[in-house]
């Protein structure tokens, strides 16, 4: 089961990434104007952040035998036993970790994510999937870690893919056009319902469930019947026709994987469990993976994947490591 339910989630996410970003100095303006936005929207939140400060000081004053030149100087005292050498590698490896841990996710910057709040009018946590209707009629449907942002106007319904996924339910209105953006490219809906994802900053895909879609990037134009896929980037088209059924099975509450990666994997079970996972080696990251998990138990589709790779399971307080 999920450990934490998703908007607890989601405080305590930014509140890490907030105290990351603080550690470093003083925000600027609109850093300091998301902040406080931040600890206003929810008396949770500054608990929350004063926690994770506490948190990271703490990360901070793990000790590393860098800092003992003494007991390297020393020939009388006997070398720390394996299992010694071992905890103190893992402190650090859990320090570092949850430094990645931190800064990363999302596909996007640090600054993107500290602004999200700001910069979304929809969003879903870690975990959390929501379907709402928009000032249109239109339906969405967010995945977990989404966000989306409207830029409506009279010649045309423009909606943003800031983060994550989304299926969309068009409603028609034939004198403005529905427009979804993101990673430099767009998708026009030409029916009813498709669903665009943001892999990463500069990477994203399309694909229709109903009727038709027009894909424009980089001065590239292709039109998508029902059933088709495409994912881009900054040059344009760079592959097609993806498995629409399992790509949207998180609607369904669950995860599909047919042979593949390893690492594909990790990145999709970090964006719905609490904690995160990290993979020992690349060479262990490319073992394929095959399996059906439900989003309600991403806690046992861990145990399961090291139990039938045979690998090995390392836990530091929300991080994981399986090599």
């Amino acid at each position: 089961m999920i450990s934490q339910d998703p908007q607890e989630r989601s405080i305590h996410e930014a509140a890490a990434e907030w105290a990351v970003f603080l550690s470093a100095g003083e925000p600027d303006a609109a850093r300091h104007q998301a902040l406080q936005q931040w600890l206003r929207a929810d008396p949770r939140h500054a608990e929350a952040l004063a926690f994770a400060q506490r948190t990271w000081a703490a990360l901070g004053a793990l000790p590393d035998e860098r800092r003992a030149p003494e007991r390297r100087a020393a020939p009388s005292v006997a070398p720390l036993p394996r299992a010694a050498r071992q905890r103190g590698r893992l402190r650090r490896w859990g320090a570092a970790a949850c430094l990645m841990l931190l800064l990363g996710g999302l596909g996007l910057s640090q600054d993107e994510r500290l602004l999200l709040p700001l910069l979304a009018d929809h969003r879903t946590a870690s975990g959390e999937v929501r379907s709402l209707t928009l000032p249109d009629g239109s339906e969405v449907t967010l995945d977990s870690a989404s966000a989306i942002r409207l830029a409506y106007s009279a010649g045309q319904r423009r909606v943003e893919l800031l983060a994550g996924s989304a299926i969309f339910q068009v409603a028609p209105q034939a004198d403005r056009p529905f427009v979804v953006a993101t990673s430099g490219g767009t998708a026009q809906a030409l029916g009813t319902r498709f669903v665009v994802q943001r892999e990463d900053g500069a990477h994203a895909w399309v694909g229709v469930l109903e009727h038709a879609v027009q894909v424009d990037v980089a001065g590239q134009h292709r039109r998508l019947e029902e059933g088709d896929s495409v994912r881009y980037g900054a040059t344009g088209i760079v592959s097609q026709q993806l498995d629409l059924p399992r790509a949207t099975s998180w609607q369904r509450g669950l995860l599909v994987f047919d042979r593949v990666p390893l690492a594909q994997v990790v990145e999709q079970l970090n964006r719905y469990r609490a904690g995160y996972i990290l993979i020992g080696n690349d060479e262990l990251a490319q073992r394929e993976v095959s399996g059906v998990f439900r989003l309600d138990a991403l806690d046992d589709a861990l145990s399961t994947l090291t139990r039938e790779m045979q690998l090995q399971h390392t836990q530091w307080l929300a991080l994981s490591l399986i090599y």
